[in-house]
């Protein structure tokens, strides 16, 4: 199969996908699974590109492995964190549902499908370097998987910090500045950031594979000016007020760094 083809049937799959988790959400009332959804779904579609794709086992072998591993690793995160509090429903989700009122089911349904489109275009590094025929493991290779192995024990990390910091019942109302936490106010993030800029630089050297850079840059932007970090943020001022300005003050937003002393 070439890899257009291969593309338009991962698209269908995602879609599919997102249209069975879409009718799932509306029985239970939490449009939240989509993100579990939508992480979750990269390990499929990396394991139908190598089956289908016809580039260096090797490196077919190494790309599926990343994408598997970290697939499984943020979706069972987040569904630890969105059945956690189920059935309350994410605050992003509950806002939405706000604006659209009595039409949040064809509202919701479109969302979820934008998510298949999503996850299908974010996938191409992945295809594309299941094409990539040169022979063996090149330097390109080597540096993406450093770059994801930091990445991936980076944000793991991170996680675990802040879980043990959250369930600290002394802890409550306070802002979590240890760990990796004291150098970025969202380590999770610049760490599942460098994620995508590990797949983009296995995929670089394929056929067409420097055209996916929109992949780390549309994540980029995501995080820092959409889903990511505004909300976060918008959210820790609301819970945590004065705290969280001080730690505003001293702690960089996204690329750990030493802090800054208090002014």
């Amino acid at each position: 199969m070439n890899p257009s083809n291969l593309f338009l049937l991962a698209l269908a799959c995602s879609s599919l996908l997102m249209m069975v988790v879409w009718k799932i959400s509306v029985i239970i009332r939490n449009a939240g699974i989509v993100d579990i959804a939508w992480a979750l779904g990269f390990a499929p579609l990396a394991l139908l590109y190598r089956i289908c794709g016809d580039g260096e086992p090797i490196r077919q072998n190494l790309i599926t492995l990343m994408v598997v591993i970290w697939s499984l690793r943020l979706g069972l995160h987040l569904w630890r964190r969105v059945m956690g509090h189920h059935p309350v429903e994410d605050g992003r989700y509950g806002e939405l549902r706000k604006g659209v009122k009595d039409h949040e089911n064809f509202f919701f349904f479109w969302f979820f499908q934008a998510q298949a489109l999503l996850l299908a275009f974010l996938s191409l590094p992945v295809l594309l370097a299941n094409f990539d025929c040169r022979v063996g493991l090149c330097v390109s290779d080597i540096v993406g998987f450093l770059i994801w192995t930091v990445a991936i024990a980076g944000e793991s990390l991170a996680d675990h910090q802040l879980a043990l910091f959250q369930a600290n019942p002394a802890n409550r109302g306070k802002v979590c500045s240890s760990g990796l936490w004291r150098y970025s106010r969202h380590p999770n993030y610049f760490f599942e950031w460098l994620v995508w800029v590990a797949f983009f630089v296995i995929a670089f050297p394929a056929p067409w594979g420097w055209t996916t850079l929109y992949c780390p840059v549309v994540m980029l932007y995501f995080l820092l000016r959409v889903t990511g970090i505004p909300y976060t943020e918008q959210q820790s001022l609301r819970s945590r007020g004065k705290a969280y300005r001080a730690y505003q003050r001293t702690t960089s937003p996204f690329i750990p760094w030493f802090p800054k002393n208090p002014s």
